[in-house]
């Protein structure tokens, strides 16, 4: 007799007051588990992560990546640049111009890197945002005008990631959150076959479940997709996408702030992802909050770390619910049917047992997030209710011996109450397969068969301390094609770049020459990157910059108040210094887009080549300087009345920029200021 899903879900022997559900391989197995996940970019959301000192770098890694430590992820998803901003910020593609081929530039090479050197068995996972804008051969929204040239830039992206970082990718998606195309996804497939990528997985479509008809439709799609991945799925699923018999992913989900609210809610996911959508893997937007805080959604990630300067971060209680799942399970352990060791709890929560491929070991993770400790960011979350309650577990088949479990316990505290994360209880004792729990609520407890797990720690990390407000770089200690540190690139590419010019050897360049297929619904036209304080008011900032000698933009500026960035930096506000060497003019805005100008005029004394510029925000003035001549000095405006400082150009094309410096407007004594006095960031490669 067919039973259907929900009341699969709610089987349970009565035995006077007390439920007992039953935990029984016997009966048969379900799904794969493949794997609990983070995501690194989407963008540029481990920017800050990448200059930490080494010593507070590797054991935020550690709690991230090592296994039976913290995190312990099984997946690290990251995106595939496309020089577009993609929410925190860019991230440099590959292939700038499509006879622009590089596999050095970013940072998510490097955070693969350190993920398998520290797990040689995660799986990772590519996927693009944004595409540099040759990709649309002549069409600037879409990808998809010549299938072969997409296919063929992502393709070159896996085969880099092997070739220069012995790195293999195993899985790749279409595009995030965009139209999927079937003739892109069947080219994809033929040309990673051609490429003896066999093993490389499509995952479609990183958005919603319609892909899931198509491939009901269309057997040559269905041949090439492996995996059905759909965000923010509010844990539940579609007949259709069970129908086609693929394997279901929650591909981004969370992006939830890190406190217990959110940890509450990645509990209540991992769970019932399975439990009501039989998703056997899900992955976390973000990995780890690193950008700076007042960039969309600040601390959306399993940890946090913005202060490279400093060396300070924060374990977060994600990281240990986390830990619940991951320390006990690998990819390849098999679910439980549901009504055999899967459901949801009378009283509230869910719970979901996995075995080994050799039915050997068992881990049962059960949760009782109630309604308003659980709650996601998206999508919204219908009422329900949890209540304190007591059950009997029934452990039969391959696990009916068991004498004992050892067991793992987090309860996550509100309004005063205490919060217990990852604590290692006395192992349970079983007779006859069967135990009781008392269970409250906004708890989470593993019972496992493997005597395993650690609650990784390290001395305190160093403690928190603001962006410095003197800083300076002339961009000489970096490789060669590297983002400098502290920038955070929000439309455009900046990336270091060697010159013939001995007084500047290396330079900051934004190198992005035309409009990019974008991810954020309005297209980005003016190219910058911030740094700094966001509470930063008065402050001087200065930095040597030239237009390039080919394929140049129109103008350079510095800034700062800048009050954005992310999709929305096109109608950012701050204090904007435009300069036009070739007009020898320059423009003073109150916002990016020169929409609010507060003066302009005339600069005779500009010069082709480089020039200095400096801009002083000061009691109530703002006055600006080229090559150490003030140009003006007027009121400030009223709004905004704090921000990021930071430059850029005008229009899409190549600028370089030189000794960056920022200092406190109080100290500023531009005659007699000494460059030794100030703190200096020197990268550390390795």
């Amino acid at each position: 007799m067919m039973l259907t899903l929900s009341l699969i879900a709610f089987i349970a022997v009565v035995s006077g007051r007390t439920i007992t559900y039953p935990i029984d391989d016997s009966v048969g197995l379900e799904r794969r588990f493949d794997g609990i996940g983070g995501l690194s970019g989407g963008g540029a959301t481990s920017k800050l992560l990448v200059n930490y000192p080494k010593k507070q770098r590797d054991e935020i890694l550690d709690y991230l990546f090592k296994p039976n430590f913290g995190a312990s992820l099984q997946i690290l998803k990251v995106e595939i640049g496309g020089d577009s901003q993609s929410t925190d910020g860019t991230e440099a593609s590959h292939m700038h111009e499509p006879w622009d081929e590089n596999y050095q530039r970013g940072y998510e090479w490097w955070v693969m890197t350190e993920a398998k050197k520290r797990n040689p068995n995660i799986k990772l996972y590519g996927l693009p945002w944004a595409w540099p804008g040759w990709i649309g051969d002549g069409s600037p929204i879409s990808p998809y005008k010549n299938v072969s040239m997409a296919a063929s830039y992502i393709v070159k992206w896996i085969l880099g990631a092997k070739q220069y970082h012995n790195l293999a990718i195993d899985y790749v998606g279409i595009w995030n959150e965009r139209p999927y195309n079937i003739p892109y996804i069947l080219m994809l497939r033929k040309m990673l076959d051609f490429h003896n990528l066999t093993s490389v997985r499509i995952v479609a479509s990183d958005s919603g479940w319609a892909i899931s008809d198509d491939i009901l439709r269309d057997s040559q799609l269905a041949s090439a997709v492996d995996i059905i991945g759909v965000h923010y799925p509010g844990t539940t699923t579609i007949a259709s996408a069970m129908k086609t018999g693929k394997q279901l992913w929650s591909s981004e989900d969370y992006s939830t702030f890190n406190d217990n609210v959110g940890a509450g809610c990645w509990a209540r996911i991992l769970n019932q992802n399975y439990v009501n959508g039989f998703m056997t893997s899900t992955l976390s937007w973000n990995l780890i909050a690193s950008y700076y805080n007042a960039l969309p959604f600040a601390g959306d990630g399993l940890m946090t770390a913005i202060e490279p300067w400093s060396g300070f971060y924060s374990v977060r209680s994600p990281i240990w619910i986390t830990a619940h799942t991951t320390q006990f399970t690998q990819i390849g352990w098999m679910y439980l049917r549901h009504g055999a060791g899967v459901g949801k709890l009378e009283s509230g929560g869910s719970y979901v047992s996995l075995v080994s491929p050799d039915s050997k070991d068992l881990t049962i993770i059960i949760e009782t997030m109630s309604h308003d400790h659980s709650v996601c960011i998206r999508p919204a979350l219908p009422p329900y209710t949890v209540n304190a309650t007591t059950i009997e577990i029934q452990l039969k088949g391959s696990f009916a011996k068991v004498k004992e479990l050892y067991l793992w316990y987090s309860k996550l505290g509100f309004n005063g109450t205490q919060t217990s994360l990852f604590e290692q209880r006395k192992p349970v004792a079983v007779t006859n397969g069967l135990f009781k729990l008392s269970m409250g609520l906004d708890e989470v407890y593993t019972f496992t068969t493997l005597n395993v797990g650690q609650k990784g720690s390290y001395p305190s990390p160093p403690v928190s301390k603001p962006f410095p407000d003197y800083y300076f770089d002339d961009f000489n200690n970096y490789l060669e094609y590297q983002e400098p540190f502290n920038f955070a690139q929000q439309v455009g590419c900046f990336e270091t770049r060697r010159t013939s010019d001995e007084s500047h050897s290396y330079v900051m360049r934004q190198v992005v020459l035309n409009p990019t297929i974008s991810w954020c619904p309005i297209n980005l036209d003016f190219p910058i990157t911030v740094m700094g304080d966001y509470h930063w008011s008065d402050i001087y900032v200065e930095a040597e910059m030239r237009l390039g000698p080919v394929n140049a933009s129109d103008g350079v500026f510095l800034a700062a108040r800048i009050d954005q960035g992310g999709c929305y930096t096109f109608k950012t506000k701050g204090i904007f210094f435009f300069i036009y060497p070739n007009k020898q003019i320059y423009v003073l805005a109150n916002d990016l887009a020169q929409t609010q100008t507060i003066i302009k005029g005339n600069i005779p004394q500009v010069q082709k080549g480089w020039n200095k510029v400096s801009l002083l925000i000061e009691m109530g003035k703002v006055t600006g300087s080229i090559n150490g001549q003030q140009i003006f000095k007027v009121d400030v405006p009223k709004k905004p009345k704090n921000g990021f400082v930071g430059l850029g150009t005008d229009s899409w094309g190549i600028a370089d920029f030189d000794n960056f410096l920022i200092k406190n407007a109080s100290s500023h004594q531009a005659n007699n200021f000494n460059r030794n006095n100030i703190l200096r960031f020197v990268p550390k490669h390795g």
